[in-house]
This record gives C-alpha cells, sequence and structure tokens, in this order.
C-alpha cells in the first residue's frame, strides 16, 4: 500500500510541475486575455531576434479598447495605479511574444527588463511601480520570469503615457 501511495504521489508531483511551469496554462488560469498587438507608432518593429534573444521594442498601458493609462505617477496617479499601469503593459509585451513565437512555452527566460515611468521630480518609488510588469512575469514564466531590471524615472513618455518598458527574452 505504501509503495503504490508513492507511485502516485510522483505522478502527481511531475504532473503538478508540468503545468506550474506551462505558461499558456498559467496565462489562462490568471484569465488574461491576449489581444493583437499594436502597431508601432514610428519607423519601428515590435521585435527583432538574435539568435535566441527576441528584444521587445518599448510598450506601455495601452488597454484593450485603445487607449492608454496616462498621467505622472506621483501626481495624477497614485503607486497602486502605476503599478496597474505596469502590469498592464507586461500583458501588452505577452501579445508581443505570443504572436512572434506561436506559444508563451517557448519562452526560456526573461532576461533584462528597463521600466520607464513617468513621474514627478520628487518621486522615488519607480521600482515598487516596475514590481507590476516584474510580478506579472514571475506569475506567469515561474523562475523563468525572473530577470535583471532598471526601473527609472522619466520627466515625460510619449502620449504621456505613465509607464513604458522594454524587455529581452531568451527564446527556444
Amino acid at each position: 500500500m505504501t509503495r503504490i501511495f508513492l507511485i502516485i504521489s510522483s505522478v502527481c508531483f511531475i504532473n503538478t510541475a508540468t503545468i506550474a511551469q506551462d505558461a499558456e496554462s498559467r496565462l489562462k488560469e490568471k484569465g488574461i486575455v491576449l489581444n493583437t498587438p499594436g502597431k508601432p507608432v514610428a519607423n519601428y518593429v515590435n521585435a527583432v531576434r538574435v539568435g535566441n534573444l527576441l528584444y521587445l521594442a518599448g510598450k506601455g498601458p495601452t488597454k484593450p479598447d485603445g487607449s492608454n493609462i496616462t498621467g505622472k505617477v506621483g501626481k495624477d496617479l497614485t503607486i497602486e495605479q502605476g503599478y496597474e499601469a505596469a502590469r498592464l503593459t507586461a500583458v501588452n509585451h505577452l501579445a508581443v511574444l505570443k504572436a512572434e513565437l506561436g506559444s508563451l512555452n517557448k519562452v526560456k527566460r526573461i532576461v533584462k527588463v528597463l521600466g520607464m515611468v513617468n513621474c514627478t521630480e520628487d518621486f522615488k518609488d519607480q521600482p515598487k511601480v516596475v514590481n507590476g510588469y516584474s510580478d506579472l512575469m514571475v506569475e506567469i514564466f515561474g523562475d523563468k520570469g525572473k530577470h535583471a531590471r532598471s526601473a527609472v524615472g522619466m520627466y515625460a513618455l510619449p502620449s504621456n503615457i505613465a509607464v513604458e518598458v522594454e524587455v529581452i527574452v531568451e527564446v527556444e
């Protein structure tokens, strides 16, 4: 009886580990729907692949209706609202990854994130805002979502968006 339990436990553990590493399943579990990525607003592309690295252009917090979360964190937006803007930016980058790769399961690692926060001159909590992006990447990709990161404040961002993020991703 003990031996059967160990075999069943091992099989259940393997299946749970596999599911936990499946980015597509994690996305569905969270109820996140990816829209078609927005087209670049100037003379550039959403992503460039060099070997096994995918460089994603800066994206902002564009909502499904095409509008953006705008304003300066520390004046027009709270840290929590900035966090949500960064999280939405992560969703938009996931849409680009899915469009480029066909499946988020082809992501091997989120390597480097540059988070830019449109904020007031005296605002000093940029890392708390960009955590919205980083937290979602870890929620979707697990340990593969942990990355090196910079979080900086900007005097202004295009169209007054609250956050813009660039990311480098290792892919299959």
